[in-house]
């Protein structure tokens, strides 16, 4: 089976591709949004196919997997096929509404023939999603293994953009943070965060690192600290919970779902979240057993065989 997919969240659809398939990856001269090709910071297997617009027009497919509103129109122009009607066609939402938590409509609410498939439970409640099929096929983690250490005496966030991103990934609340753990800030556009946020550069170290570093450096890291608002269920805190390190969140989407009572602490009183980092400083052997139980709910939910298997039902089911 060949399946279109484009390369849009590389961590997802580095799992999404581990799949028995042949996977039909858009690549454009510029590489550019449409058309970033294979990944080259993540590890994919040889199944997955670079194809040019000029290409996918004569290309069999068999399945469209879409993942943003323009790209029905782009599949079109591109393949000459109508997702939905020509090849089947699934889409999957990343991420929660944004204009409103409860009013806002999904792109395909209208259409009946393109399931839209979303990450988490929470997110399927929260959009509007009219007549559309809808599916909750969460997360699917490759497993890094149990590489926390917690070394180093410092809270690891991980958010890309954070200054642009601001309120929502919880930015304005890191010098908050910072009083009680020296943050390390990892992703991408974090240089001169601390400048920003008016702290030493000791308090908040901007880490933009390479995808093979990252998990690495995560892990010297005593806890992981999830200070987002309002996204869809971060991988990267479920990726802290792999690397076995003991995390500390907001109470907000699926979180609550995502850490089970043992794992973290979760909260949105933040007097509660910051004696909850300062408790992992001070108690190295308690963040060591925090941080097993957090690995052994991730890997009990979010492991990528459980992810696979849901994913190969829904697509004999679109497909057949």
């Amino acid at each position: 089976m060949n399946i279109l997919v484009w390369h849009v969240h590389g961590s997802w659809l580095t799992s999404f591709v581990q799949g028995p398939y042949t996977f039909l990856v858009p690549v454009t001269p510029d590489r550019g949004p449409d058309g970033l090709g294979r990944a080259r910071t993540w590890q994919w297997p040889a199944t997955v196919r670079e194809l040019s617009p000029a290409e996918l027009r004569e290309a069999d497919i068999d399945l469209m997997v879409l993942q943003r509103p323009h790209e029905l129109d782009l599949a079109l122009r591109w393949t000459g096929r109508r997702p939905g009607t020509d090849v089947p066609a699934v889409y999957v939402e990343h991420n929660s509404p944004h204009e409103s938590p409860v009013d806002t409509r999904h792109p395909l609410a209208d259409r009946s023939d393109v399931p839209v498939v979303h990450v988490t439970h929470f997110n399927r409640l929260m959009w509007d999603n009219g007549r559309a099929p809808t599916e909750v096929i969460e997360h699917g983690i490759i497993d890094p293994g149990p590489l926390w250490t917690g070394e180093e005496p410092r809270a690891a966030v991980v958010v890309n953009e954070p200054v642009r991103r601001g309120r929502t990934t919880g930015t304005d609340l890191l010098p908050r943070f910072a009083r009680s753990a020296p943050l390390d800030v990892f992703g991408m556009r974090t240089a001169g965060l601390a400048d920003r946020l008016g702290l030493p550069a000791d308090r908040c170290r901007s880490r933009d690192l390479p995808q093979g570093e990252l998990h690495p450096a995560m892990a010297r890291c005593r806890l992981y600290l999830h200070p987002v608002r309002w996204t869809s269920l971060g991988l990267s805190l479920l990726e802290a919970m792999f690397l076995g390190m003991p995390v500390v969140a907001l109470d907000t989407t699926e979180v609550r779902e995502a850490v089970p009572e043992g794992a973290g602490v979760v909260s949105n009183r933040l007097d509660v979240l910051e004696e909850a980092v300062r408790g992992f400083l001070a108690d190295r052997d308690r963040a060591r057993r925090t941080g097993e139980a957090a690995r052994a709910a991730a890997r009990s939910r979010y492991g990528e065989r459980r992810f696979r298997d849901d994913w190969e039902r829904l697509i004999k089911e679109v497909t057949r």
